[in-house]
């Protein structure tokens, strides 16, 4: 597998908000849409993802979401669902990206899912990974990865450690989290106002998820923290084309515990 070289480009939209894209790799388009927590941003949440994908003849995309990564971090304002898709939706038109599938995790799966439903002429499948935004909110707050994640970040104390803690919640094994991956998200972390969790407000999307028309593949980790398990089910209920996976001794980040597995059966439902 060849290293891909990542390149990075920075589009201004409505508001004067800056979007951060980073990309590699050509081909049909691929959107790969980070979830949210501390640090959070595109390549550190997809960084054992994007060689394979290219390798297999597709462009990457990788942007990150308002108040995250290199992006602009407004503060005083609602982090809504609405404001993720349509600064995400109006860089990617800017980025050039007409079509293309989009793989979300938690937060991003449900912008992802949005823009299923809003914008079903940019969406070819849609990949989910744990995808947020099918729970109305007091769930979420109840689930134990999201009220250690919400109370960590909004001490004016949050530290390096405080990272690292954060960081091993989201998956079974903490040998999945590396120095580098704690540092990176920590320098991300220290820029990002408490507005982007403490005023985080998504919407209820299932009764919403019958209009999906696309192929749809999700993966979930069964000792997930973050988002109930029992989200699989809305899908297979309501969607007309989809198929899910559940991974034991795996947690939020299905695409870092099992990358191999989850680069396999992504690619190969890319090829239909």
């Amino acid at each position: 597998m060849t290293r891909a070289t990542v390149t990075r480009k920075v589009h201004r939209i409505s508001g004067g908000y800056d979007i951060c894209i980073q990309e590699a790799g050509s081909g049909p388009a691929v959107v790969f849409l980070h979830g949210s927590g501390p640090g959070a941003s595109g390549l550190s949440n997809f960084r054992q993802n994007v060689d394979a994908f290219v390798d297999a003849g597709y462009r990457v995309i990788l942007p990150d979401l308002i108040g995250y990564g290199a992006s602009s971090k407004p503060e005083g304002i609602d982090y809504t669902l609405h404001l993720f898709t349509d600064t995400i939706v109006e860089a990617l038109k800017a980025h050039g990206i007409e079509k293309a599938t989009l793989i979300g995790n938690s937060l991003g799966g449900g912008v992802a899912i949005q823009m299923g439903l809003d914008h079903t002429e940019m969406v070819d499948r849609l990949v989910l990974m744990s995808p947020g935004c099918i729970e109305e909110l007091p769930i979420y707050f109840a689930m134990p990865g999201i009220v250690n994640m919400k109370s960590a970040f909004g001490s004016p104390e949050f530290s390096l450690a405080d990272q690292r803690r954060l960081a091993e919640s989201l998956v079974f094994d903490p040998a999945h989290v590396t120095d580098q991956l704690v540092a990176e998200r920590f320098e991300v972390a220290r820029t990002q106002p408490k507005d982007v969790l403490a005023r985080m407000k998504t919407h209820n999307l299932r009764p919403r998820l019958g209009e999906l028309k696309m192929p749809i593949l999700g993966y979930w980790g069964f000792n997930d923290t973050f988002m109930p398990l029992t989200g699989i089910n809305y899908f297979l209920e309501d969607c007309a084309d989809a198929r899910f996976m559940t991974f034991n001794k795996v947690g939020h980040w299905v695409q870092v515990e099992r990358a191999e597995e989850f680069n396999r059966y992504t690619l190969e439902f890319l090829r239909g």
